[in-house]
């Protein structure tokens, strides 16, 4: 399959979402076709090449500074040429004022091409995003026309040794003197934390500024490396050779306070919510490209058949042909899935219902776009035999790469305690009711889909139910998938007489039995 192809399924799938149409505005379908034909394009001919390239190569620490493969300094520029950094930002910062749907639509293009090089893309993008939304004026007009334009760069730095996920255990601190504000600590997993695609780095840091427990003594700052910022090393990564994870020193760095002290974390969520996005076009992109790997080794290779002619095209082969609806069901659904949560995100600020619904869906398209892409690098291996254990296929390749999207931006773990937890009991089910409602709607002439969500229903009042929060938190994991079968389920309706959505819909009621059956076992 082409980057057009994909590009084309794309469309095909915004026209069978419906809040697209209350999202897109003045983008008519030759528009649209337009920009994705377009990205298409760029994915291929720029970005593509740099795949194989920077695996081998890798980014280089040298006396304190970091350079990445050369390749990328040519394929950033041409980025930035085609306005694809801005596609989704504010047009009174030079974006193109476009849905964060576009950005759905049109970025697994570009991550199925080098998932690693766009990593150097994604914290610019989002960093924009939070300052358009949260610095002020001063700051948010020197910075964000910068980023969009591509002239700087930008990280988001949390994590500290000791204080990961944990955010309440940071210990960077911020201290306010005549001059302004000055942070001291150390961060690390940024990625392009340091690099020598642009002089001008921002790191969005959070550090503690008061006395308060936990996350409410947070605040939110802009830090630019020069004085004060050491890169002290590079980590050794199974994949994302091409992706520099930096650890950073803060020593005495000059900063700039975004947003109001003391609400750092609240504030950074504009940022988060992007970045997650971002992970599920990585996870779709990548999966589109270990199928189509798979697919078009299963057309080329000849293996077996009558020994009296010639061999067949393994793709002749059943049980060839079942690993594939396997790996392309998955796929279409969860493409579904996607423009559904960026359409709703979209239409958040003027519909609170639809604000929860993005929350609620957030966690489920994140973690399952990184089990996509694990799930399809692995089955696409199974495809091409032992061919797909080499080098000589990029196979191996994404399997490293992909490994970590269910990492970082949240773990598995803390997808299933934010989607159960506080998504669905924090709101006291506010947003699962949302997400039945559109459900039982769409699923009324499906009875089989019907039957899931019914089934899905009742688990959830029993789940609701239980006391015990400790159990609660156990069952989260369980939760969590069992409302990826429901969503899939709902979906699958939409495009309900193809081979991708019956291969789906043959074992999603079992499926969900054995999340429920998971969630009920006894607690360890």
């Amino acid at each position: 399959m082409t980057y057009r192809h994909d590009a084309s399924a794309m469309m095909a799938a915004l026209t069978v979402t419906p809040n697209w149409a209350r999202v897109r505005g003045p983008i008519d379908d030759e528009t649209l076709e337009s920009i994705l034909t377009e990205a298409a394009k760029m994915a291929e001919g720029a970005i593509a090449p740099l795949d194989i390239p920077a695996d081998r190569e890798g980014a280089v620490f040298d006396a304190g500074s970091v350079r990445v493969p050369a390749v990328y300094h040519p394929a950033f520029d041409a980025l930035v040429e085609g306005g694809w950094l801005g596609l989704e930002q504010p047009e009174d910062f030079g974006g193109m004022g476009m849905p964060l749907t576009m950005f759905a639509a049109a970025n697994p293009l570009f991550e199925r091409a080098c998932p690693a090089f766009m990593m150097a893309v994604g914290g610019t993008r989002s960093a924009a995003l939070l300052l358009a939304e949260w610095a002020e004026p001063s700051l948010r007009d020197d910075w964000v026309p910068a980023l969009v334009a591509g002239e700087r760069c930008a990280t988001i730095c949390i994590s500290e040794p000791g204080a990961g996920s944990d955010v309440g255990r940071i210990r960077t601190k911020a201290v306010k003197d005549a001059d302004g504000w000055s942070v001291s600590g150390q961060k690390i997993w940024i990625s392009f934390g340091d690099h020598d695609i642009r002089e001008r780095i921002g790191h969005c840091l959070l550090a503690r500024t008061g006395d308060a427990p936990g996350t409410r003594g947070l605040s939110l700052f802009l830090v630019e490396r020069g004085p004060g910022v050491t890169c002290e090393r590079l980590e050794e990564k199974m994949g994302l050779h091409g992706s520099p994870t930096c650890a950073l020193q803060f020593d005495g760095a000059r900063a700039r306070l975004i947003g109001e002290e003391g609400r750092g974390l609240p504030q950074l969520f504009t940022m988060i919510r992007h970045m997650r996005l971002t992970v599920a076009c990585q996870g779709l992109g990548t999966a589109l490209k270990c199928y189509d790997v798979a697919a078009t080794h299963a057309a080329d290779r000849r293996q077996g058949g009558n020994p009296k002619e010639p061999p067949v095209a393994i793709i002749e082969h059943p049980d060839v042909r079942r690993q594939l609806i396997a790996m392309k069901s998955a796929i279409d659904i969860y493409r579904l899935a996607l423009l559904e949560a960026a359409t709703a995100a979209d239409l958040s600020a003027e519909d609170e219902d639809l604000a929860r619904f993005t929350a609620w869906m957030l966690p489920l398209v994140k973690n399952f776009g990184a089990e996509l892409s694990f799930d399809t690098a692995g089955k696409a291996i199974m495809v091409l035999g032992g061919a797909g254990f080499t080098k000589d296929y990029t196979l191996e390749q994404s399997l490293r790469d992909s490994r970590v999207f269910a990492i970082y931006e949240g773990t598995t773990g803390m997808q299933g305690q934010d989607f159960f937890l506080r998504q669905t009991l924090g709101d006291g089910g506010k947003a699962l009711q949302s997400f039945l409602t559109r459900a039982r709607v769409e699923c009324a002439d499906h009875p089989a889909q019907a039957a899931v969500i019914e089934q899905f229903a009742a688990f959830m009042d029993d789940a609701m139910a239980e006391p015990d929060r400790s159990r609660q938190a156990w069952m989260a994991d369980s939760v969590l998938r069992a409302g990826w079968v429901a969503v899939q389920a709902w979906l699958s309706t939409r495009i309900a007489d193809t081979p991708e959505a019956k291969h789906f819909m043959a074992s999603a009621s079992a499926q969900l039995a054995m999340h429920i059956a998971t969630a009920q076992a006894p607690v360890a």
